[in-house]
């Protein structure tokens, strides 16, 4: 019998994607990695995901559905992956991702060599996304789910063709509604369970607090400048801002102003109107090209720069130093500096990287 890790969260989908994988006749071993300690983060437990609460809830599935459950600690690798790139990408004004880094560092290299060593064949985890062998081209294709309001394939650009080739998404041939339909017949105690929606480490969403008490430093007021490069307001700190933000910008203007631009040299802010917001090109580095081959010339391509946001059609090209230039058809809203641009063709995610210009 196959042996199939499970990445389990204590949610509804890592759970129902282990009864999915024993309906498929492979034996389970269930994982919760353990990423951080709550004092680590200034966060009670009962605010966090991978709770006590949490573990004791994928412990149930796993003994309710009948097999081995493990937590394994991975605490040193999150903090130097993900929480040390989160804070060191707002520290250099750009906005980072991190649950894209949580996935490409943690799930798909940490927990995917520790599968190897205990002999498991695939990884297996609750993402809304499929993969696709295409015969023609003897190359794995990572897909979109066919359900488009959790369709998770733009946080996953970054898997190579060897990850696709042992990794497994059984709910992306299912909507949630289903998922859920199927955790209540099963008996699962996190049928009805809430879904996660804040970055793990930072459940409150203030983010500034996080990296000022993570770092012991707190950056001084600084300027806010109109387009111009003129004066017209002050702030507290240049990382309390992304772009697109209006929140917190107090302006000696009249109207709505939005960030521009984030420059942390000079602690420096600028502002402007929504209409300066679009952009129709960036330029993304540390791309990954999911076949293993990036193409030659131009190709047509549809793209996102931000999580669920709709597909804009456009141009891709490979630069001679190994980044792509984007080039959409009409003007896109905010792009932002650490963000990730991901491409498509279809329902087939071509790659994706992280943006550096735009």
């Amino acid at each position: 019998m196959k042996k199939a890790l499970i990445a389990m969260s204590g949610g509804v989908d890592s759970s129902v994607a282990a009864v999915l994988m024993k309906e498929k006749g492979y034996d389970p071993i269930g994982v919760t990695m353990k990423l951080y300690d709550n004092e680590d983060i200034n966060m009670s437990k009962e605010k966090t995901c991978c709770s006590l609460s949490d573990v004791e809830d994928a412990r149930s599935v796993a003994y309710k559905v009948g097999f081995p459950y493990y937590v394994f600690n991975f605490k040193a690798e999150f903090k130097e992956k993900v929480i040390d790139k989160f804070v060191g990408c707002y520290m250099c004004g750009m906005t980072p991702n991190p649950c894209i880094d949580c996935n490409r560092y943690l799930k798909f290299e940490e927990l995917y060599r520790r599968a190897k060593t205990l002999g498991c064949d695939v990884i297996v985890t609750g993402h809304y996304a499929r993969i696709r062998y295409d015969e023609a081209t003897g190359k794995y294709q990572l897909m979109k789910g066919i359900d488009d309001l959790k369709d998770q394939s733009y946080v996953l650009y970054h898997m190579t063709q060897d990850q696709l080739a042992h990794t497994m998404f059984p709910l992306g041939e299912y909507t949630k509604d289903e998922i859920r339909k199927k955790a209540a017949e099963t008996g699962l105690i996190n049928a009805n369970k809430h879904d996660s929606q804040d970055i793990c480490f930072i459940p409150d969403g203030n983010h500034m607090k996080f990296i000022e008490e993570y770092t012991h430093k707190k950056v001084g007021k600084g300027n806010f400048l109109d387009i111009n490069g003129k004066v017209i307001g002050q702030h507290n700190g240049y990382y309390r801002y992304t772009v697109g933000q209006r929140k917190g910008i107090n302006v000696n203007r009249d109207g709505k102003h939005y960030v521009l631009e984030i420059r942390p040299e000079t602690n420096e802010v600028v502002v402007g109107r929504n209409k300066d917001l679009f952009t129709e090109e960036l330029v993304s580095t540390d791309f990954n090209w999911i076949s293993g081959e990036a193409p030659t010339g131009e190709i047509k391509v549809s793209g996102r720069t931000r999580y669920h946001q709709p597909l804009t059609e456009g141009v891709a090209k490979v630069l001679e130093n190994g980044d792509v230039k984007v080039s959409f058809d009409e003007p896109i809203r905010a792009i932002t500096k650490g963000q990730s641009v991901v491409l498509y063709d279809g329902d087939v995610v071509l790659g994706g990287g992280t943006i550096k210009e735009c």
